[in-house]
């Protein structure tokens, strides 16, 4: 695996390796975290519209057609290949089949009806030629990723797998239910078309309930401001670490991610290990909120801490955060850092968490002033960024599947989409103040956190290098959010010792990573070299979840056993886990 280049240089020597059927990028997941969107992508496009980048901007489409229409002889060569591949498809002489992971064309009905087969094929044909067309044109690599990315997401589209007189699954369906499989699609059409995100529904709204289903992890809130409340989780041991772990979800979504269905719960498993946890739940913000930025939510989190202090009588806490929660946290560490505070924290985890943007790629190529511009002032002036728009993007991120699998599934099949806790979670979107998501860009942008004192947190230069906790660092191997790449490069940022962690699957499904599935492996090495490839060679296959690894190596970082503390609270009113927060709409 090739870690992301940071030369822009470099980059145009760097081509999507092809599967040899379709001729479409490899969808290796080491591949795939390669030409990925990050963040401040992610950030940007949520605030103007993903579709916008269906198009290629016009100069990079001009620059594309002229490179291409010096090459006569070359593109006359793709069209002959392509003119006599059609000709074997129609023959039926055609050997072009889809790579052994592309699920659309699963179904027998695609390779055994001569219809069906000729229209896969030509799909697989077409493409194939135009992944050509694009590495002979040779662009310098922004016009390149550009192209890339808007051929990708209109040939998708394009698969005759999406269309429903086409389909043999959608076919089946009409057949079987004679029509009123074609009738429910008709409606959930409709109503995702009529409301935002404007993507297909990934789960019924009331496949789960919080409080009950998600997020039951009994505990009650303890301290509450009006940026978050603080919950704090009732023991189940005799004993617990007597240094407090502090959790800090991300600001993007609600906070039980952490705490999902009973089992696949990390609240649930990190309390039976004997570890004092208490959960920030961030408050969904709306326009009277637009001014909060990084420092109300670092100067949030030192609340927490004070919070904590007073509730167990502990000086000194640990801290789990997750996405855009850990860089506020690394952010604020290097401001105690800074005060000479430090003392304060024995340990830090970062999930799934970039400090370091340097790469080239798909994120940069697309990225200009004019858009980061025109995203920073239409949230300015509303106040906040919508969590639906942000829910349309990180489908956009994976088409085919998050948007094209549930339109066969709910449009041309009319099925209910499966229940699955993390889809629910996900659809459970909430708001970025203004504020965050102008400092969130400015941050990623201009790469702050990499050079000591670009950044700043509550009137201190941020250093990372001076944050000398001791860091467990966790990410995705098929994250196409975060890449594990640019995660691993918090070892190279942060002072202190190191551990990191590869786990399986990819940004949400590489932390619920509970005990017990058989197909669960993390991959781990002793040190944490520059170069992350060099520390993927070294790193060892653990069989299992990292779950218990990071209890281990947290326990040794939390003090003595002792008998759990009395916690009474701050609030005048008890309330229960999870909260009031967890429920704004």
């Amino acid at each position: 695996m090739a870690q992301p280049a940071t030369d822009p240089n470099a980059q145009q020597e760097k081509k999507p390796a092809k599967d040899d059927a379709a001729g479409r990028p490899a969808e290796a997941p080491e591949e795939a975290a390669e030409a990925v969107m990050g963040l401040d992508m992610v950030l940007v496009d949520a605030a103007r519209g993903p579709l916008r980048r269906l198009v290629p901007p016009a100069g990079t489409a001009f620059r594309f057609v002229s490179a291409l229409a010096r090459q006569p002889g070359t593109v006359a060569g793709r069209t002959g290949e392509l003119a006599r591949e059609l000709a074997r498809i129609a023959a039926g002489n055609s050997e072009l089949a889809p790579g052994k992971k592309d699920k659309r064309f699963a179904d027998p009905a695609w390779s055994g009806n001569p219809f069906l087969r000729r229209a896969m094929q030509t799909h697989l044909a077409t493409a194939r030629t135009t992944w050509e067309l694009i590495e002979d044109a040779d662009l310098d690599w922004q016009d390149d990723e550009r192209i890339r990315f808007t051929a990708t997401n209109l040939v998708d589209a394009l698969a005759p797998s999406n269309i429903p007189v086409v389909n043999p699954l959608s076919l089946k369906a009409a057949i079987d239910t004679g029509g009123k499989s074609a009738l429910k699609g008709l409606g959930r059409f409709v109503r995702d078309l009529s409301n935002p995100p404007r993507v297909p529904t990934m789960v019924d709204p009331d496949a789960f309930t919080v409080g009950e289903d998600l997020a039951s992890t009994p505990g009650a809130v303890v301290f509450r401001t009006p940026v978050f409340e603080l919950i704090r989780y009732t023991p189940t041991t005799e004993t617990v670490r007597e240094v407090p772990l502090i959790m800090v979800p991300p600001t993007i979504n609600k906070f039980y991610v952490t705490d999902l269905a009973p089992g696949r719960s990390m609240v649930e498993h990190y309390v039976a290990s004997g570890q004092q946890v208490f959960m920030m739940s961030w408050r969904n913000p709306d326009e009277r909120h637009a001014e909060w930025g990084l420092d109300t939510y670092g100067q949030a989190i030192l609340d927490a801490m004070d919070a904590v202090e007073r509730a167990t009588g502990s000086s000194k806490v640990a801290f789990q955060a997750l996405c855009s929660g850990g860089i506020i946290t690394a952010m604020l560490l290097a401001h105690l850092a800074a005060i000479g505070q430090q003392d304060r924290v024995t340990a830090a985890s970062y999930a799934v968490t970039v400090l370091d943007w340097s790469r080239a790629g798909t994120v940069t190529a697309l990225m200009d002033e004019e858009s980061v511009n025109a995203a920073t002032e239409k949230s300015r002036k509303k106040g906040y960024l919508d969590g639906a728009q942000l829910a349309e993007v990180f489908a956009w991120l994976r088409p085919n599947d998050l948007v094209w699998n549930y339109w066969v599934n709910n449009y041309l099949q009319g099925k209910p989409p499966p229940n699955f806790d993390i889809l629910f979670w996900n659809a459970d979107t909430t708001r970025m103040t203004a504020g965050l998501h102008r400092d969130f860009i400015e941050v990623a942008l201009g790469n702050q956190l990499t050079e000591p004192g670009k950044a700043t947190m509550l009137g201190s230069p941020v250093d990372l290098s001076k944050v000398t906790v001791d860091s467990y660092i966790t990410a995705g191997i098929a994250d196409h959010l975060c890449p594990w790449q640019a995660c691993y490069r918090s070892t190279q940022l942060l002072g202190g010792d190191h551990r990191f962690i590869l786990s399986t699957s990819g940004h949400i499904a590489s932390l619920v990573n509970p005990p017990g599935n058989p197909k669960s492996t993390f991959q781990v090495a002793g040190d944490t070299p520059s170069d992350p490839d060099a520390w993927l060679k070294q790193a060892e296959t653990v069989q299992g979840s990292w779950w218990p690894d990071f209890t281990a190596w947290l326990g040794e970082r939390s003090g003595d056993q002792v008998p759990p503390p009395n916690v009474a609270g701050e609030l005048d009113q008890p309330v229960d886990a999870p909260g009031t927060y967890v429920f704004d709409k």
